[in-house]
């Protein structure tokens, strides 16, 4: 059954899996004992967090390890905001910003803090300017997503880091899509904390870690024992950390230009298809630079929940946006941002989002059977 709902969720990696029941089997002790187990678990774990550290080429001690990317948004942004309120209480957003930042600063509202949300364009994109003009001196954070996880539209972060590092504030990222999918190095763009997620990635549910740059100040939101220096506390989940390093050690730089190559393959196939059947189309977000994972598609005159449904019944799974608003009727808060609450796109695009296991033969069946649907639809 053809899955394209990648940037919601991915299928874990049959490697993955095999280093974590590994490890569940033989390496169950608890990282922080001191007996022979713990030790061997601890080794194990700090292993990973090496490891994972390479491959972003910061200090080991720089990875936190946490339950995934909500909660390390959580932690960077509400932990940065408690641990800085004595210099400030302003912070800068866009308005497109994935569940977990949103609802991170609309508590942080209720605490007093006072939040600028930038507006995007047409495109689904910001400027650094944006930023640049809304710093105050007050300004304690800056939070921009690295890529959207509906539309896929990669913002500016290296320029916004560059903008950043003349201003004292805080600058985080949620780079959840991103990660995988191109090279990280968060030191040479500035960048302070950043949000990953294993599970979108062939990697387990449950499980991320947060990059903490040295010297940057954060309350922890979790006390307990003294586990991750003290930065979150609670028993380490070693099975999905191991998971976690396994996933990133399948996506190095050489497999990342790959998968971008077969993913802009698979865009140019599908829309190449829809055009020779002359439906109509927009790209939401065609003029901005995006990840080739994702294609978000506004179809023009068809409801976009009816074809949802017309592809699930043939077996095919695509999105009309965010898992995390699973069961939620409210539109694209995302699509709203670029077109206005009015627009036809808010109630007719869809996202397809590509990943591994996917094949030509399956993009050509996700195709034709788009294709038939919507002619269904307009017919109706």
């Amino acid at each position: 059954m053809p899955y394209f709902d990648h940037a919601a969720t991915t299928p874990i990696n049959p490697i993955v899996l095999n280093a974590m029941v590994s490890t569940m089997e033989e390496t169950y002790g608890n990282p922080s004992s001191i007996h022979q187990f713990g030790r061997k678990a601890h080794e194990s774990l700090e292993a990973a967090r090496q490891q994972i550290a390479s491959q972003l080429q910061v200090k080991t001690n720089e990875i936190v390890f946490t339950s995934g990317g909500t909660e390390s948004d959580n932690m960077a942004i509400i932990g940065t905001a408690e641990a800085r309120v004595s210099e400030g209480k302003h912070i800068i957003t866009t308005n497109v910003e994935h569940p977990a930042v949103l609802e991170s600063m609309a508590y942080l509202e209720k605490k007093g803090f006072e939040v600028t949300y930038l507006p995007v364009d047409s495109n689904g994109q910001i400027t650094a300017a944006q930023v640049e003009a809304a710093l105050r001196p007050d300004t304690i954070l800056v939070s921009v997503m690295y890529a959207n996880n509906e539309t896929g539209v990669l913002f500016p972060i290296a320029e916004i880091g560059q903008v950043l590092a003349k201003h004292p504030a805080t600058f985080h990222t949620d780079a959840v899509q991103v990660f995988g999918k191109i090279a990280l190095k968060p030191n040479e763009i500035g960048i302070d904390l950043l949000s990953i997620s294993a599970h979108k990635i062939n990697g387990p549910k449950g499980v991320g870690f947060l990059y903490q740059r040295s010297g940057v100040k954060r309350t922890p939101l979790m006390y307990g024992g003294e586990q991750e220096e003290k930065r979150r506390a609670g028993t380490e989940n070693l099975a999905g950390i191991i998971g976690l390093e396994t996933a990133i050690q399948q996506l190095g730089e050489e497999k990342q230009q790959e998968n971008w190559m077969t993913y802009e393959k698979f865009n140019q196939l599908l829309l190449a298809r829809l055009n020779e059947a002359e439906i109509s189309f927009e790209i939401n977000g065609e003029q901005a630079t995006r990840l080739p994972h994702i294609l978000n598609l506004h179809l023009n005159g068809v409801a976009s929940n009816l074809l949802l449904m017309h592809l699930d019944l043939q077996g095919i799974a695509i999105s009309t946006g965010s898992a995390c608003s699973a069961g939620n009727v409210e539109p694209s808060h995302v699509l709203e941002a670029m077109y206005g609450k009015e627009d036809a796109s808010i109630t007719e695009s869809i996202r397809i989002s590509f990943g591994l296991g996917n094949t030509t033969e399956e993009v050509e069946k996700l195709a034709e059977n788009m294709i038939s649907s919507v002619r269904r639809l307009k017919r109706d």
